[in-house]
């Protein structure tokens, strides 16, 4: 009994661990890749490595009407996400698209009370406004923040957009868990998304695509381990484990861990890439997470195994 309320959890935690480190680690590739190239290449890397132990992998227990739930969970996420998210990096720095990323359970809350009409309290909502707040806060404050972050305004409203689109993800595939296993859909993502974004990574960069060790600049070291760490570890891993924690736990309840994300996103951001946030900025991160804590405490997240 006690792995079955464990186990969920410590997916949850292992997805938040990755997804965290993924803004610095995107970060990173940008230095050598444009953001198109740099979400082809993980999305490439990760259906390789889903290719391999394919055969492996439980067969599914499709119901009718599944094809365009799939198709719009592959769109959401990884097609429409990354492509937001892809470009919202190289306008602001990794902490702050962290902290944007802090409104997911909110906007998770919000869809579940439009389209599943679960209650949506006046805590919540209040949550939601202030959360809003502290982003637009957050992103004006910034806007002289130099060359990390050229215009964090419109990074962080893009940033803004592919929560949206995470938010989206999350429900739907909340409906396609039971007949779904977590791993078979982590793979139709990945084949999606290399798909997706190959076009516009031979547009961007065609020249290294077609032959890297002929290219004249070539990217650093660096990007690629980047893209490595990115493709092998947090696509896959962080994919896969939060596609099994959200098949044994409510949609609200593992939304809410992604509330840890932005606290890690900065820490990640102070120690690897040296980000640093003025006061000001401190206060409107403060805000924003003040809004979420507040819209958690007014939600009621059903036990596991009572959906």
């Amino acid at each position: 009994m006690k792995s079955d309320i464990l186990h969920p959890r410590l997916c949850l935690a292992g997805a938040v661990l990755l997804w965290s480190t993924s803004f610095m680690a995107t970060k990173f590739a940008l230095s050598g890749f444009s953001p198109m190239a740099v979400i082809f290449l993980r999305m490439g890397l990760a259906s390789i490595v889903m290719t391999t132990f394919w055969s492996r992998v439980p067969a599914a227990h499709p119901a009718r009407g599944d094809a365009k739930w799939l198709v719009l969970l592959c769109l959401l996420q990884p097609c429409l996400y990354f492509l937001l998210e892809g470009y919202a990096l190289s306008f602001t720095t990794s902490g702050q698209a962290g902290l944007v990323s802090s409104l997911v359970p909110l906007l998770v809350a919000a869809g579940a009370w439009a389209f599943l009409r679960e209650p949506l309290t006046g805590r919540m909502l209040l949550g939601i406004v202030l959360s809003l707040g502290g982003v637009v806060w957050l992103s004006l404050s910034g806007r002289h923040s130099g060359g990390d972050a050229p215009n964090p305004a419109l990074g962080n409203l893009l940033e803004l957009g592919a929560m949206c689109c995470a938010a989206g993800y999350m429900l739907v595939l909340k409906h396609l868990a039971s007949r779904y296993g977590s791993w078979r859909l982590t793979g139709l993502q990945t084949f999606a998304g290399a798909l997706f974004f190959l076009p516009g990574a031979l547009a961007t960069q065609p020249v290294w695509l077609a032959n890297p060790l002929a290219a004249a600049h070539a990217p650093p070291t660096a990007a690629w381990l980047a893209v490595a760490y990115l493709g092998g570890l947090v696509t896959l891993g962080g994919f896969g484990l939060y596609n099994q924690a959200i098949s044994r736990l409510p949609a609200a309840q593992a939304a809410a861990a992604i509330n840890l994300v932005p606290l890690v996103a900065v820490l990640a951001g102070w120690s690897m890439l040296g980000e640093a946030l003025s006061p000001t900025q401190v206060a409107a991160c403060a805000l924003a997470l003040a809004g979420v804590i507040l819209g958690q405490t007014g939600c009621r997240h059903p036990r596991p195994g009572r959906e």
